[in-house]
């Protein structure tokens, strides 16, 4: 797997995507923080593997750039989103090298379908661009792994049922003991497991 250097500023994505936050070095073996394009200096995609996985994105269906970052972001479980700052420059480059077509699209947004030159690049191309994919789908299941999902559902659930309960007027002590118990017993099963 090869990766770039750490670009700074723009080029490497500013949002943190609809989950947030980061896991810093390491997740998933890529130093990946969610909703970026990398971490701790490194990239999921070079520019030229970066080319390949938007032109098979295009192949499937003709796509606006944002319709190819959230793509991206999708196809990666939330955990990888290049920046606009990459993807546009980027679609340019493969319109430039006539792989690519602007389509007429409603609004302002710039829709791009394949050209046969592009098809032809990808078969030529398809070993690699089945690795990528697979790289992408990895992600997406380490990131599935590791996400927490049930458990921030849980602590959400009992978030909500500790305001309502607890949080009442005219709560009797009698109940705010039962419910430390309720408590304190959870967390000793937890520890045990």
């Amino acid at each position: 797997m090869r990766f770039g250097h750490h670009h700074g500023r723009h080029e490497r994505g500013q949002h943190c995507g609809p989950r947030g936050g980061g896991w810093g070095r390491g997740f998933g073996g890529f130093g990946m923080h969610p909703g970026r394009e990398g971490g701790r200096g490194r990239r999921m995609f070079d520019g030229s593997e970066l080319r390949l996985v938007l032109l098979k994105l295009i192949e499937e269906q003709p796509r606006h750039g944002y319709d190819l970052i959230r793509e991206i972001e999708e196809r990666s479980g939330g955990a990888y989103a290049p920046s606009p700052g990459v993807v546009y420059p980027t679609l340019t480059m493969l319109g430039d090298m006539e792989l690519i077509a602007e389509q007429k699209a409603e609004g302002a947004k710039k829709s791009f379908a394949i050209t046969e030159a592009g098809t032809a690049h990808l078969a030529e191309n398809a070993e690699l661009v089945a690795a990528l994919f697979a790289r992408l789908a990895q992600l997406a299941s380490t990131q599935a792994q590791t996400d927490g999902g049930p458990i921030r559902r849980a602590m959400g659930n009992l978030r909500a049922v500790l305001m309502n309960r607890v949080g009442a007027e005219g709560v009797e002590a009698d109940t705010l003991h039962e419910v430390a118990a309720i408590l304190d017993e959870a967390a000793r099963k937890i520890e045990r497991l």
